[in-house]
């Protein structure tokens, strides 16, 4: 049982679920054409489940709280549960599919049940429909959430047949008595593996001082570094409620301008949202002389042999965002420097190794750690990018145009930004919370001006003069 228990990191997502901050992750998809046959795509879904075995599974929690919660195969699973078919009004147009994702967004999963849903979007304008779907963090990350779409999808309009999935017949679910005894087993157990590696390190005792030095700086930097996130509009009490609103992008823009003045896509994204959130600030009559926000960038470790596995393998680093910065050269060349100390530094590696020792604390103690993570600034917002598929997917024929992330809001967190490349584009997903962030539609137009502004100052190879791949603006949903 212990190989189907939640991590330390993944119960974690659990404890910082309340008072209307859900902690799920999800998506929404545009496709070309019409809507496929609602029963033929539950058919479909459903031929390929076996390949996400987690979403046919729920959790089950110890008693007394004396472990973390188990993943258990639900021998209810019911799909015309968690798959669902809706359709926009006329006109359909996108701000109605925004509208109509954030009203899913913010409301949470149930417990008792597999933890993902999935909409079926009917009515969305120019022959084109969409798919809302969530899953909770504890099930899954942004790179993983990746691999499950290129399972779930095709990378060919008419793939070839598919072999008759195996049959599914659930495991029994345990007892409330076994889950509590499988618990106090493992609490007895693991310590003496910690013991036998303890040993191990004393044999070598020089090797041994070095882990423990590194690990203390590694801890200390991003203790030190979190706790710097300044005061500021955007950390404000929150309610259950949703705005949401996206901007499209170029990959090849993005790519262009980091060619030319140095860095990475990510030095980039963080200097188009950096500057994005100055600007918006300002319209506000918000004084952001000399202030530097912080973001927490979330950063893989998923190795490639893990790419398909659920759960979460991050680690962060605390990006600052020199928001005071109104040139956009000068700001993308203090990102770039910022960022470059970070990974030089051990910060990543002290988020890292915390999320680790979650493995062997108490739940108790971990319960506490979360909700005191929930009322410190540790950081202003969370801005996450994750690299997508770069070649056409498609659903049963239908061609998948765009992929939007919704990430969610931690407490006292009013605004987060989810960026995703695929085939070509990366695509800008922002959450607001409906009463503090009104203007959300106005920060994803700052932003679009922002990246037009810096991919103007990137002169495009050969000199061609050809003007930059139209963005889309947008407005918030509710």
């Amino acid at each position: 049982m212990s190989s189907d228990r939640l991590t330390g990191l993944d119960t974690s997502f659990l404890h910082l679920e309340r008072d209307g901050a859900h902690m799920h992750v999800a998506g929404t998809m545009i496709f070309d054409g019409p809507a496929p046959d609602f029963e033929e795509f539950k058919e479909h879904l459903g031929s390929r489940l076996h390949l996400v075995p987690r979403f046919r599974q729920k959790l089950r929690f110890v008693p007394l709280g004396q472990g973390r919660p188990v993943w258990v195969d639900d021998p209810h699973l019911n799909l015309d549960y968690h798959v669902r078919h809706t359709a926009l009004p006329a006109p359909g147009d996108e701000e109605q599919l925004r509208t109509f994702a954030a009203r899913v967004f913010s409301q949470g999963l149930d417990r008792s049940k597999p933890l993902w849903e999935m909409w079926v979007v009917d009515g969305l304008s120019d022959d084109r429909f969409a798919i809302v779907s969530k899953s909770h963090h504890c099930l899954v990350d942004g790179v993983s959430g990746v691999d499950i779409t290129t399972v779930l999808f095709d990378a060919e309009a008419e793939p070839a047949p598919a072999d008759d999935p195996p049959q599914w017949l659930p495991r029994p679910e345990p007892s409330s008595l076994q889950l509590l005894s499988s618990a106090m087993t493992e609490r007895v157990t693991v310590p003496a593996e910690v013991i036998r590696g303890a040993r191990a390190l004393i044999r070598r005792p020089m090797k041994a001082l070095d882990a423990v030095r590194g690990a203390i700086g590694a801890t200390g930097s991003i203790a030190g570094k979190g706790l710097s996130a300044p005061d500021s509009p955007l950390n404000v009490d929150i309610g259950p409620h949703r705005r949401f609103a996206w901007v499209r992008a170029d990959l090849g823009d993005l790519r262009r301008i980091k060619d030319v003045y140095g860095g990475t896509v990510n030095d980039v994204v963080l200097t188009v949202v950096s500057g994005a959130l100055g600007r918006h600030l300002r319209s506000l009559g918000h004084d952001t002389d000399e202030l530097e926000l912080k973001a927490m960038v979330p950063v893989s470790i998923r190795s490639a042999e893990q790419h398909g596995d659920l759960g979460n393998q991050v680690t962060a680093m605390m990006a600052p965002l020199p928001v005071w910065c109104e040139d956009p050269i000068e700001r993308l060349g203090l990102v770039r420097r910022a960022m470059g100390n970070l990974k030089q530094s051990k910060q990543a590696v002290g988020a890292n190794l915390l999320a680790e020792m979650t493995d062997f604390a108490p739940p108790t103690i971990v319960s506490q750690a979360a909700r005191l993570q929930s009322r410190q600034r540790f950081f202003n917002l969370v801005v996450t990018n994750v690299p997508g598929p770069q070649f056409p997917l498609y659903v049963l024929g239908r061609r998948l145009r765009d992929m939007f992330p919704m990430v969610p809001l931690a407490q006292r967190q009013a605004v987060c930004v989810g960026i995703m490349s695929y085939d070509g584009g990366i695509n800008f997903g922002l959450i607001g919370d409906y009463e503090a962030m009104p203007s959300l539609s106005a920060l994803a137009a700052d932003l679009s001006d922002e990246l037009e502004n810096l991919a103007a100052l990137a002169p495009k190879v050969g000199g061609n003069g050809s003007a930059p791949k139209e963005r889309a603006r947008s407005t918030a949903g509710s």
